[in-house]
């Protein structure tokens, strides 16, 4: 019988640690901390940077909305079809979440990251950072061939963030935001020639258990830092 959690559920044993920076996938004991982080705020309440305006609407409607997600994205995790939601530690404190998210990944090999900060904690290269470790990540350890990522043309912060990784931009769309709302939503690629890594080297813990239920154990991914 299995002692520990992460046995049950592999997600929980992967923790991806860089310089002062760890992802860890969310668990029900982060959303405390989480729900603080969104209700102090996540951006300027006068502009949406987010796809689904997720933090639109009365406190207990944007608690339950985070809630309800991180639990559906658990639940549906599956090779075919996944998300990898984490909670972003910077010096052991929660400061927001990154996230990629992909289907068909054993063939397709590309992702899509989104994430976001508390807003105490703009400005002080931590967004960067996280999205580096994401991408390498990805291209180091799941074999990941690019990671694609959007931000509103609006929303310069972000952009800056993609450029500063190695995103190429990657074509536009024209999308409703916000009820009758046009946003234009610019798109965006990375791959291992053009990426920008991180000052820190990546250690990955309990990386082959969580290979093993999307179905990338028949594949192997080297590095002197990894332990299974």
């Amino acid at each position: 019988m299995p002692d520990l959690l992460e046995e049950l559920w592999p997600p929980y044993g992967l923790k991806i640690s860089c310089g002062p920076l760890t992802l860890s996938p969310v668990q029900d004991g982060d959303f405390l901390a989480l729900d603080r982080l969104v209700q102090s705020g996540v951006h300027d309440p006068n502009r949406m940077p987010f796809f689904v305006p997720w933090t639109d609407g009365e406190a207990e409607d944007v608690r339950l909305r985070l809630l309800q997600y991180h639990w559906s994205q658990r639940a549906a995790m599956k090779p075919e079809s996944w998300a990898l939601e984490t909670a972003v530690r910077f010096d052991g404190v929660i400061v927001g979440c990154q996230a990629i998210k992909t289907k068909d990944y054993r063939v397709t090999r590309t992702g899509e990251t989104g994430s976001w900060l508390g807003l105490e904690h703009h400005g002080k290269g931590i967004g960067t950072l996280m999205r580096q470790v994401i991408c390498a990540f990805m291209f180091d350890h799941m074999d990941a061939a690019e990671v694609t990522s959007a931000a509103f043309t609006d929303n310069p912060a972000s952009l800056a963030v993609s450029r500063k990784v190695g995103y190429r931009d990657n074509g536009t769309d024209r999308v409703e935001r916000r009820d009758d709302e046009l946003a234009i939503n610019q798109r965006l690629v990375l791959t291992p020639d053009s990426f920008v890594r991180p000052e820190y080297e990546l250690t990955v813990q309990g990386l082959a258990p969580f290979r093993k239920l999307l179905g990338l154990d028949r594949t192997t991914s080297a590095g002197p830092n990894v332990r299974g």
